[in-house]
């Protein structure tokens, strides 16, 4: 019984790492990494766009004012790797999330 709990643990916590990895050859790009990290493994993007959060967290109203948050979201670098289309988001200059989808 015990060791099943540890198998399924195991299994549970390999799988929620799965989008904050990529391998790149014999390399690993991991959330936490520097945007020159990125740039070392996959290169130039393909493109660059700004990822926005909700209108909530992006920002408050106080006495009539909006008042805007520093950091809106990030931004979110795309490539084109053969049949693959990777996204990196990038928050204050550091790695937070990476989507690899097959196409």
């Amino acid at each position: 019984m015990r060791m099943c709990l540890v198998v399924a643990l195991f299994v549970f916590s390999a799988a929620g790492q799965a989008s904050s990895t990529l391998r790149v050859g014999n390399q690993v790009l991991t959330a936490g990494d520097s945007r020159e990290r990125v740039t070392e493994l996959l290169g130039k993007p393909s493109s660059k766009s700004h990822k926005h959060s909700s209108r909530n967290s992006h920002g408050s109203r106080r006495g009539g004012v909006r008042v805007l948050e520093r950091n809106p979201g990030g931004e979110r670098w795309r490539y084109r790797r053969g049949d693959h289309v990777t996204v990196v988001t990038l928050v204050d200059g550091r790695v937070t999330d990476i989507e690899d989808e097959r196409l």
